[in-house]
């Protein structure tokens, strides 16, 4: 049986460092409760068995800057290890600076066509061709991660309408900003310079109705203004005539006031 002995604690504070003879061999040692009894020299409570106890998978900070690095989120790494994301945070910030840092670079590298390195930057070309397809190119997000070839993949997202989209190139450091090259359809489309053909995911403006208010109606033309008709003429009231006595009264001698 070998011997170990104890070097000190685990940068978490819950776990023994000890080593054996050779200094190069580390071991570690959870410092659960049955090692605490057997420190107090518990006998009963070091031989009874825990088996439903479950200690949660603790990782190192190795591991979870490696898992930071390679896409991971902090909620993720936590979740996944069973400890607090505080815990996370603390090994993740350095990583995820290296990330962005990565996603910067990226941004200056040229996008390689069919015919070669292109002029402009991916940066430049992506912006041109956000804004030929009526989209705003300040509202892009970039990111960045390392593949276990150790190559970077580079992540665009952006929102056109209410849908969310992403485009991913892998990314080549080198001379001149380095070069970037299309890693699905998404970012083929983006830096193909012929903007002329059908955009990705276009965006019609909405034309802004307002039900509430009554269309306008068009004034009324001017009648042409009617000519008076003439009145009619008023009969004009016949003036009495004198009559006519009658033959019999000639005879008689009668005059027409009826006198004599």
């Amino acid at each position: 049986m070998r011997e170990l002995k104890v070097v000190g604690l685990d940068i978490d504070g819950k776990r023994i460092i000890c080593e054996s003879d050779d200094p190069h061999e580390k071991f570690i040692l959870r410092a659960d409760d049955r090692l605490r009894a057997a420190i107090r020299g518990e006998k009963s409570a070091v031989s009874q068995s825990q088996p439903d106890a479950e200690v949660p998978s603790v990782l190192r900070p190795k591991e979870i800057q490696a898992r930071i690095r390679a896409g991971a989120s902090i909620e993720q790494v936590a979740e996944a290890a069973g400890v607090d994301i505080s815990r996370v945070e603390r090994f993740a910030h350095p990583v995820l600076l290296e990330r962005s840092r990565a996603a910067e670079l990226a941004t200056a590298a040229h996008p390689v066509l069919a015919d070669g390195p292109s002029v402009l930057t991916l940066l430049e070309t992506v912006t041109t061709a956000l804004i030929a397809r009526g989209l705003d190119p300040d509202s892009t997000n970039w990111d960045a991660w390392r593949n276990e070839d150790g190559r970077w993949t580079v992540q665009l997202s952006w929102q056109a309408g209410r849908s969310d989209n992403v485009a991913h190139f892998r990314f080549t450091p080198g001379a001149h900003g380095g070069t970037v090259t299309a890693f699905d359809d998404a970012a083929a489309e983006l830096i193909d310079p012929d903007f002329a053909r059908p955009p990705l995911r276009p965006v019609a403006p909405v034309a802004q109705l307002d039900f509430e208010a009554a269309p306008p109606v068009a004034p009324a033309e001017p009648e042409p203004p009617q000519q008076e008709q003439p009145k009619p003429a008023r009969a004009r009231k016949a003036k009495g005539k004198p009559a006519v006595p009658a033959w019999e009264d000639v005879l008689l001698g009668v005059r027409s006031s009826g006198q004599r």
